[in-house]
């Protein structure tokens, strides 16, 4: 098996920097880690996230991207250079994963989306539940036609973030729904595909003085119902209440919590299904996944799709509608 020679750029204190660089590192097998660049004194800004770095060979960007050996890049910077520096790697010819959603600019986005179009380099985003084992077996389900019309789904992630973390929040627009919410706007786009209509209803809660969009809600409206997708930053106890339920004509399914940690870089998720359409006491048929790593899963996956062993299922079309949507659910630019 050919290694993939792949390089790192950026770091970023609230998403999936640290488990990236600790999946590429350890995976020497996949992987050939040429090292890494930083952008905007992440070492000095970020130290947590920076020591897992600290045996590595830094470089700088342009070495990176001049660099024809290095044939991927991984950019985890923070959220809002995202777009810039994927931008940069697809003129250079680089095979990209980057962290989700991207930039803040759909005009900047639809840019780049056409320049890796064109290029035909793989261009992964790390949305993680795209890796969850029991999410992909219910996608693949639904589009069998096994749970028949997809009448709504409920999706929420929340969490309860300090007070500094909330106010960070006012980077993006929408907030949470862009930070967070993302993710649930990618399920409910692969489960039902382009919304009609999108209605944002992201507040902010104003506790302990914050006056970032906290609270992130977007209602999807489509011919057979209304799905809605909520990421609070303030919920007691969201992180076991983080769900996904899905309503179809043939099969309801409840996936709550959507994951929850069973051992060191381990998860494990559990589902509640419904057929039975008459009775109250009907409590379903319950299971669980095996333990998953999503971001070995994502990695590996990246790294098959570069060696040109398999397509990317989310096609670049996808990805810039999934943007758009996402940007619409957050009440910010669209065109």
């Amino acid at each position: 098996m050919r290694k993939i020679k792949i390089a790192l750029i950026g770091l970023n204190r609230h998403s999936h920097a640290q488990p990236i660089i600790s999946c590429i590192r350890k995976n020497d097998n996949i992987f050939d880690f040429a090292g890494y660049a930083l952008t905007h004194n992440e070492d000095e800004r970020f130290p947590e996230i920076f020591r897992y770095l600290d045996d590595c060979k830094r470089l700088s960007v342009d070495e990176i991207m001049n660099d024809t050996s290095i044939e991927a890049v991984a950019i985890e910077t923070e959220e809002i250079y995202l777009s810039e520096y994927a931008t940069l790697a697809a003129k250079h010819g680089k095979h990209i994963h980057m962290e989700k959603p991207g930039g803040t600019s759909v005009s900047e986005f639809e840019a780049l989306i056409d320049l890796v179009k064109k290029g035909g380099k793989t261009f992964n985003v790390g949305y993680m539940y795209r890796y969850n084992p029991i999410i992909r077996d219910l996608l693949s389900r639904i589009n069998s036609g096994e749970f028949g019309k997809i009448i709504s789904v409920d999706a929420q992630m929340s969490c309860y973030h300090p007070t500094e973390t909330r106010q960070w929040l006012e980077t993006f627009p929408g907030g949470m729904m862009f930070f967070l919410g993302c993710h649930l706007v990618d399920l409910i786009l692969q489960i039902q595909g382009k919304p009609e209509n999108v209605i944002p209803l992201n507040r902010s809660s104003g506790i302990d003085g914050v006056s970032a969009q906290d609270f992130g809600m977007a209602i999807f409206e489509y011919p057979n119902g209304v799905s809605v997708a909520k990421a609070s930053a303030v919920e007691i106890g969201g992180f076991t209440t983080r769900r996904l339920l899905v309503s179809g004509t043939k099969k309801a399914i409840e996936i709550k919590p959507l994951e929850f940690v069973s051992g060191e870089n381990l998860l494990v998720s559990e589902a509640v299904e419904f057929e039975n359409k008459q009775s109250w006491s009907d409590r379903g048929s319950s299971y669980k996944s095996g333990d998953f790593n999503r971001y070995d899963d994502m990695m590996k996956a990246f790294a098959s799709m570069v060696r040109g062993e398999c397509e990317n299922p989310y096609t670049y079309d996808y990805e810039l509608e999934l943007y758009k949507t996402v940007m619409k659910a957050c009440g910010g630019e669209e065109k």
